[in-house]
């Protein structure tokens, strides 16, 4: 199957817009990117109003800091979910994501944590990890204050938040908790090995190549022995047994097709819980494309009823 019209028509228009000569992005600056990419937010819309909304600043390990946005639905929501952004580790921020989180928060109920983790190279591995992690402390700490009580908290991320996310379900199975009621991973980044079939597929390097790729974990994990760390590569770790239970999504044509569903089939060879539906038709990055391609208001009414049903006593 092939792109679906949507997608492809947003393709097009982006290579419309593009100056002549432009750069490919894997020979731009990670800063370059930034500003070419700073105009699509603005296509997402305001999103759904929010009974409450909250700005915090946290204590990075390193003596740095970082804010979370507080998206809360309801003055009594049933849960809590912390979201970690997409980007490759070094684009994207809350600000871009804040239409998706209003939009998840609207539709299942649940108060929604935006993470802005710090990015690459900046800040390279294990930063967004660490930022990641204590922003779950500090969601899971503060459920009443959230949430009224001691609702679920749950999980989630696309693509390199996917990798986030998945990797702080094992720091919080192996330290001990927080306790997580589900994850929720939107076509995740889980390894390092840029050989799998999807990498090389012509009708997958669309919106997200094998290039940028490489570009990515350059600039995140700059030592390649060191992309085999099971928190750089969650798909490496010993063990995926007892970890919250999963919703995996990925898209048809994305060239991290293949570890996104290597990784729900050994959370289900081990014993997780694993909803895991691939995405005809659609490209990476779709589930963020708000008001852009139809496909992403699907995915979002999926994960929120995901939420709704997982979060119900």
């Amino acid at each position: 199957m092939a792109l679906d019209r949507a997608s492809t028509a947003f393709l097009q228009e982006l290579a419309d817009s593009a100056p002549p000569g432009t750069p490919t992005m894997w020979e731009m600056t990670p800063a370059q990117v930034r500003a070419a990419g700073a105009d699509r937010r603005a296509r997402y819309g305001p999103g759904p109003d929010m009974h409450r909304v909250e700005e915090h600043l946290l204590d990075g390990h390193d003596g740095g800091v970082f804010r979370v946005r507080v998206l809360v639905p309801a003055q009594t929501p049933a849960a809590v979910l912390v979201h970690l952004h997409g980007g490759g580790w070094v684009l994207g921020d809350i600000d871009g994501y804040d239409t998706l989180g209003r939009l998840l928060a609207d539709r299942s109920g649940a108060a929604v944590v935006l993470v802005e983790y710090r990015k690459a190279p900046e800040h390279p591995f294990p930063t967004p990890v660490e930022d990641g992690w204590t922003a779950l402390q500090w969601a899971a700490e503060h459920l009443q204050a959230i949430a009224g009580g001691p609702v679920p908290l749950f999980v989630a991320g696309d693509s390199a938040g996917g990798n986030l996310a998945a990797v702080l379900t094992h720091r919080a199975r192996d330290r001990g908790g927080p306790e997580l009621a589900g994850q929720v991973l939107m076509y995740p980044v889980t390894d390092a090995d840029l050989t799998r079939p999807s990498y090389h597929e012509p009708e997958n390097q669309s919106f997200l190549t094998t290039d940028e790729m490489h570009w990515f974990w350059h600039h995140y994990v700059p030592d390649e022995s060191a992309r085999r760390h099971p928190e750089a590569s969650p798909l490496r770790a010993d063990s995926l047994g007892d970890l919250p239970p999963a919703l995996v999504v990925t898209a048809e044509h994305d060239v991290l097709r293949d570890e996104g569903e290597a990784y729900a089939q050994r959370l289900r060879a081990e014993g997780v819980a694993v909803v895991h539906r691939r995405w005809p038709g659609q490209m990476h990055a779709f589930f963020s494309l708000v008001n852009i391609l139809p496909a992403s208001a699907e995915a979002i009414d999926l994960v929120a009823a995901h939420l709704r049903g997982s979060a119900a006593p």
